[in-house]
């Protein structure tokens, strides 16, 4: 009966309690350390048509996760993760840093700027546990809720259009007109009904190409889609096993370890990226040493990379990669 009763006061809110309590979780949102928050209602993906497309294509490579018949029906719809959901808080953290100096030695394979420093998702998971606490604080009860961090099944981007945090860009991002497209995104999903957030309705790619163009192994797609087999950031990182023919892939991996941030570093709206404020983001492993990895063992691995992003690559796929590297740099020597 308590949880009955409580349900029904939060249903009998007004439109300003309402709005007042979304605004309070978003402060506060703010406050722990996100960048943008924004709330929307919970209900079916409008996208999830253009996913399943996605996959017919197999665009999505080896990820066989994502096409997962379980996995591909829980994210037609957030309520399939819980389904008492009426409102989810979206947030982003910015986690852009300049570039260091280039490395003294090249024996060193680049690393993706989002895998610099501590691994996001228990960063990003850690604040929205606080995030709840505050909401509980707040309402006085214990609220039914579910944290998202990239992992879980749900079009995450499109709820971040939803909430309003910015548009999906050509190179496929989520891109706000304020932070630029160096982002994480995180979701809160809540048994509670919040004032949501005026939709991010504008494209503002406008006629730019740019990273269509830029891209080495033109995985960009001309319809805002992206064939993951041919991105870099999937072959070193998603990907197990050798890489797929032609060699054309191995050559475009160019001194990319592990990541790829070409199409964000042409985007034009980076240039109102600021660096970011998360300490726990601080650099850590903006290159790694190449015949580190080749000679590497899982023990080690693990010991390293326990706190990082960079442990999604595995022991061998990281050799693998530096072994790419390599054998570039020495088809580049010969071929001046």
């Amino acid at each position: 009966m308590a949880n009955l009763r409580e349900g029904c006061i939060l249903s009998s809110m007004t439109f300003p309690e309402r709005k007042t309590l979304a605004e309070r979780i978003k402060h506060n949102a703010r406050e722990i350390g996100f960048d943008l928050v924004g709330v929307t209602a919970a209900g079916p993906a409008q996208s999830h048509a253009r996913y399943t497309n996605w996959l017919s294509r197999g665009h999505h490579g080896g990820m066989s996760y994502l096409a997962r018949p379980d996995a591909v029906a829980r994210r037609a719809d957030m309520r399939e993760l819980l389904p008492s959901a009426r409102s989810a808080v979206v947030v982003a953290m910015n986690y852009y840093q300049p570039p260091p100096p280039p490395p003294s030695s090249t024996g060193e394979g680049k690393v993706g700027r989002y895998a610099w420093g501590d691994d996001y998702h228990e960063i990003i998971a850690e604040k929205l546990e606080r995030l709840v606490t505050f909401i509980e604080a707040e309402i006085g009860h214990t609220v039914a809720h579910k944290i998202c961090v990239d992992t879980s099944a749900i079009l995450e981007r499109e709820w971040a259009v939803r909430a309003g945090l910015g548009w999906i860009g050509k190179n496929t991002l989520l891109i706000s007109p304020r932070a630029g497209s160096w982002l994480l995104l995180g979701e809160l999903l809540l048994d509670l009904e919040l004032e949501a957030d005026v939709p991010f309705s504008t494209n503002h790619c406008g006629t730019c190409t740019r990273c269509i163009e830029v891209c080495p192994t033109h995985c960009i797609l001309p319809d805002r889609d992206l064939d993951a087999r041919r991105c870099i950031a999937y072959l070193t990182i998603e990907l197990r096993g050798a890489l797929p023919g032609p060699t054309d892939l191995n050559e475009s991996i160019g001194d990319w370890v592990f990541g790829c941030d070409v199409c964000q570093e042409v985007c034009p709206w980076n240039r109102f990226a600021r660096p970011t404020r998360e300490a726990a983001f601080e650099l850590r492993y903006a290159t790694l040493n190449l015949r580190e990895l080749l000679e590497m063992n899982d023990k080690t691995f693990r010991a390293q990379f326990a706190h990082s992003a960079i442990r999604r690559a595995k022991c061998e796929g990281l050799a693998r990669n530096a072994s790419i590297i390599v054998a570039n740099r020495k088809h580049s020597e010969e071929n001046p």
